[in-house]
């Protein structure tokens, strides 16, 4: 299986963490393992310069096959749909252009984190630059492609979000696309067109912070070890992605390091309303709750969590680390 990787406008931060992938031959090795061959990477190729431009005229005409497109960044189609505020070096002609002529040959096409899937980061504010992803802009179905483009195999633009993405989630999508014999189906994405793999699963499953929620005891700063929903404005309950089940390298995520979940994996993450470290409330309550709970259910069992919470877990949240240590059971039968 042949790959072809642009990198569209954006920090590079998706290839950086995808380079820490949990494998001790290293991440090429492992795809070069499964029969996934890395035909052009802006960051990781030796082909550089003229070569490059030469492999990519070769794939857009067609004289070189190649079965997945791998877009990292958002697109930008300013100024006026020129595409023109951003050129790819040596060629004179627009990143959106290359793009979609590649796109067309493509059998998979998939967006590397959330600039390329939904315009992320690079689209906030004004969006002077137009920027937008593959097949969405923002929450829209559209972006650059189109909402009706299906690749060559059939599929839609299969979005690998999150910023920066997890190393697991573009390897594992990359390899199902190569062992599963063309069993990776439309049904495997769910609504924003991410792979199920990775969003059947909330940020807060797993997160080592759980205790504190259950009982509301809340961190009231940076650093504490409470729960960071109340003040400190974690989406985790919210947040479609298997973060604290797989984490960074086997032991970090936001939460391990004592930050909020952002929820990076979703469209308009990057413009919350609100400063991200600091949670948005309604008469006290906060306005994101857990997805899957009513608003008067989650205001009782807050109030009945709160009225129970062990001492050991009220004063440890915060704290920012534990200053009550768990009782010792005592011998005898269990």
């Amino acid at each position: 299986m042949k790959v072809l990787w642009l990198q569209a406008a954006g920090c590079g931060g998706c290839t950086q963490s995808l380079l820490g992938a949990e494998n001790r031959a290293g991440v090429l090795a492992q795809l070069a393992d499964a029969g996934v061959d890395l035909l052009l990477h802006p960051a990781l190729s030796e082909a550089s310069g003229k070569d490059a431009l030469d492999l990519l005229h070769a794939a857009a005409s067609g004289a070189l096959p190649f079965d997945i497109l791998c877009v990292e960044g958002a697109l930008l189609r300013g100024p006026n749909g020129s595409g023109r505020f951003h050129i790819l070096s040596g060629s004179g002609r627009p990143v959106i252009d290359w793009v979609r002529e590649l796109a067309a040959r493509a059998r998979q096409v998939i967006a590397i984190g959330s600039c390329s899937a939904f315009g992320g980061i690079i689209s906030s504010g004004e969006n002077l630059t137009d920027a937008c992803g593959l097949q969405f802009d923002g929450d829209q179905a559209g972006g650059l492609l189109g909402p009706d483009f299906r690749a060559a195999a059939g599929l839609p633009v299969i979005n690998v979000a999150g910023c920066p993405v997890h190393p697991g989630w573009v390897v594992d999508t990359l390899l199902a696309l190569a062992l599963a014999l063309g069993a990776f189906a439309e049904s495997d994405l769910d609504a924003w067109q991410r792979p199920r793999s990775y969003t059947e699963q909330l940020v807060h499953h797993g997160c080592p912070r759980n205790e504190y929620y259950e009982f509301k005891a809340s961190a009231e700063k940076l650093s504490d070890l409470g729960c960071l929903m109340e003040n400190m404005g974690c989406k985790g309950t919210q947040a479609s992605a298997d973060c604290n089940l797989r984490p960074w390298n086997g032991v970090g995520s936001c939460v391990r390091g004592g930050f909020a979940c952002i929820s990076c994996t979703e469209p308009g993450f990057e413009e919350p309303g609100h400063p991200f470290m600091e949670t948005a409330k309604v008469a006290g309550i906060p306005t994101g709750l857990p997805i899957d709970m009513p608003k008067a259910w989650f205001v009782a069992l807050a109030a009945l969590s709160k009225s129970a919470t062990p001492r050991r877990v009220r004063e440890n949240s915060r704290s920012d680390h534990p200053v009550i240590l768990p009782g010792t059971r005592k011998g005898g039968p269990k």
